[in-house]
């Protein structure tokens, strides 16, 4: 038994009362969605033929007229009684071109025609702690692409020009018409005489074959500011390649690597020494000079410090990358060093240190 057909507005999700507008709407998200070139699902073939029937007949003033009066048999002289089918059907639709951009997302448009940005280039820097502290500038050589000096990037011998294409243009592209089981498609190409490019270079130039573009060696100077760290990124708009048919440069990024110190550690904006010190500095306390990036610095150690102990040299750490006048601190970490080798005068002085002092006792009070 032959299935009876649904009613074609209810096909396309719309009213009776619906407008041209509203039916053109409707088909476009169905036949999308629908589309075997697209859509899998096993019934997706029968559910496009039976969308693009609908919209035949309820696009045509005559036929929606005639179908709203006496349903299907009204619209048996429909698409699908000897018509030529497929999308050179659909009202309204401006062309085939149209249609592909529905579909495709704008592709049958002017696509790929006119300049390209060209690509961003990455730089790794490597640079030392104390350079990162106070900021420098540095020289970099890169290698990247540009306009031919020669043509100015036309790709043409210098006194000529490039022609359009006359097979796509200028356009870069052609429309290839394809018939299949339920109409014709129409699919676009790059233009095989032009290569998409839309213009034909009759008298190449001499020095980039008419590509427009060579590779050159360029030193850019670089300014470091300071605070930089790791993981930072410094752009430099432009610098990097050039793009097709004299389109813009992309940009050139800077990474600085900053390298191990032998005596600091960075911890974001601030920085960390190890002072050594002996028993009797660390129990008597000292006042010396500690080391900074900016210099020595005095550093008061009070009596009795512990191994372990941290204390703080105000405003000598790292400046911030946002704000340089903004300083970090230099925090100092005391290490109390214990002697591998005594000589006889000092190991009497301790086993008597040590005999004055006592067993230190727990924080139970016991010994």
């Amino acid at each position: 038994m032959a299935t009876a057909k649904r009613d074609y507005y209810e096909v396309l999700g719309v009213v009776r009362t619906c407008t041209d507008d509203d039916l053109k709407k409707a088909f476009r998200k169905l036949a999308f969605q629908y589309h075997p070139d697209r859509n899998k699902e096993a019934d997706a073939e029968a559910k496009f033929k039976e969308i693009n029937e609908a919209y035949s007949v309820l696009s045509d003033a005559n036929k929606r007229a005639a179908y709203d009066r006496f349903g299907h048999a009204g619209a048996a002289g429909g698409p699908f009684s000897g018509g030529t089918g497929g999308f050179e059907d659909f009202a309204g639709f401006g062309g085939l071109g149209e249609i592909f951009e529905t579909f495709f997302g704008g592709m049958g448009g002017q696509g790929g025609q006119g300049p390209r940005r060209g690509s961003d280039l990455n730089y790794k820097l490597n640079i030392t702690l104390e350079e990162a502290s106070t900021g420098i500038e540095k020289e970099v050589n890169v290698q990247r692409i540009e306009a031919c000096e020669t043509c100015k990037g036309t790709g043409a011998k210098e006194g000529t020009t490039p022609t359009k294409c006359s097979e796509c243009g200028g356009q870069g592209k052609v429309y290839q018409v394809q018939r299949s089981v339920f109409g014709r498609f129409t699919n676009v190409v790059t233009c095989p005489r032009c290569r998409g490019e839309g213009q034909i270079i009759n008298d190449p130039c001499p020095t980039c074959k008419g590509s427009g573009r060579n590779r050159a060696s360029r030193t850019i100077k670089v300014k470091i500011p300071p605070g930089i760290d790791n993981g930072n990124q410094i752009r430099i708009s432009g610098a990097g390649n050039m793009g097709d048919r004299n389109g813009g440069a992309g940009d050139l990024y800077i990474t600085p690597v900053v390298a191990a110190h032998k005596i600091f550690r960075r911890d974001g904006d601030n920085v960390v020494y190890e002072l050594p010190l002996n028993f009797a500095q660390a129990a008597l306390g000292v006042e010396l000079d500690v080391p900074t990036l900016y210099g020595p610095s005095k550093l008061k150690v009070p009596a009795g410090t512990q191994s372990g102990k941290v204390l703080r040299v105000k405003g000598k750490g790292m400046p911030q990358v946002n704000r340089p006048s903004v300083f970090g601190d230099e925090w100092v970490e005391v290490k109390v060093v214990t002697p591998e080798k005594l000589n006889k005068k000092q190991k009497q002085l301790l086993e008597e240190l040590g005999k004055s002092l006592g067993t230190p006792t727990d924080s139970t009070g016991e010994e």
